[in-house]
């Protein structure tokens, strides 16, 4: 299969420049505050300031705003720039109120689908530093509290004979779309919304390669040993903390077994899912819609149809 860009994988892309280098500087917030162009991004927890009308977007506010103003700086975490805009995330108490008439607080995930493509990179960005650090407020070695450093992506232990350091988090998680020519196994979870069916993924174990995650998440899955796999792209996922990779998988159509973690899988035809329900295919802001896309357009020339 050929390998997807980066423009058309969600939530990747240089869309959000990081610019690292800028959260070294002990006067970041300074500069940040005194920016007449800054847009600040305001999270309670891990829900959003967004403006839903016309259309979703976040909800920049600019150093002017009274809550931006009052803010703890501890609160203050450097994204980086879009659009050449500094983008800096405020986490605010579990207590705030919209601060303005038209916006909302709200998770991310609903917003996936609505969000221009840009914002939902800064969103992506923004919750998985959130979670990270609301997890590591106490150091994993001594059980001091922690400070944040390096404009809110590090995390120092304050006690003085230990001072450990703690980066933001990524668990590693394969996603892998088996097929065999013209046929494509697909799994699905109970919760899942009625018809849909994906990709199957799970997560890379210690000391495991990639390569060997697929193999064993497709056996251990549904009893299937693929002939081989190759890398296709990888996705942010911040639901908390995952990197998804993408793979292609090759195997012989054969009987599945099921391991309980499914509620099903089975094996589908191309023709099969252009005359499908949308509700069938993943959703289009998922990795596992893009490998389904290039597969089924290298098997019948044809787009995806459209949906999900």
């Amino acid at each position: 299969m050929p390998a997807a860009t980066r423009s058309q994988n969600p939530f990747s892309g240089a869309r959000l420049e990081r610019r690292s280098e800028d959260r070294l500087q002990p006067n970041w917030l300074e500069l940040a505050l005194a920016d007449p162009r800054a847009g600040f991004v305001i999270s309670r927890g891990t829900e959003h300031l967004v403006r839903r009308a016309p259309t979703a977007s976040i909800a920049f506010l600019d150093a002017s705003e009274p809550l931006v103003r009052a803010a703890d700086p501890a609160q203050f975490i450097l994204l980086g720039w879009l659009r050449d805009t500094r983008c800096v995330l405020i986490e605010v108490s579990p207590d705030t109120t919209p601060p303005l008439p038209d916006c909302e607080f709200s998770e991310l995930r609903p917003l996936l689908g609505e969000l221009p493509a840009e914002e939902a990179a800064v969103l992506t960005c923004a919750r998985a530093l959130l979670v990270w650090r609301s997890r590591h407020r106490h150091c994993g070695v001594c059980g001091a509290p922690t400070e944040a450093r390096n404009a809110g992506h590090t995390r120092h232990c304050t006690a003085s004979v230990c001072g450990a350091d703690y980066f933001p988090r990524i668990d590693p998680a394969i996603i892998v779309l088996v097929t065999d020519n013209d046929q494509v196994l697909l799994g699905r979870q109970a919760p899942w919304p009625a018809g849909r069916y994906s990709a199957l993924a799970g997560f890379v174990e210690a000391g495991e390669s990639l390569e060997d995650a697929v193999e064993r998440e497709v056996f251990e899955e549904v009893g299937i040993r693929i002939q081989g796999s190759h890398y296709f792209a990888s996705q942010p996922w911040p639901f908390p903390a995952s990197l998804m990779l993408g793979f292609h998988a090759q195997a012989q159509c054969a009987p599945v077994r099921l391991d309980g973690e499914l509620e099903d899988a089975r094996w589908f035809r191309a023709e099969a899912i252009a005359a499908a329900s949308p509700a069938l295919l993943p959703s289009a802001h998922t990795i596992a819609r893009q490998l389904m896309a290039s597969w089924f357009e290298q098997v019948t020339g044809r787009p995806l149809p459209a949906g999900g």
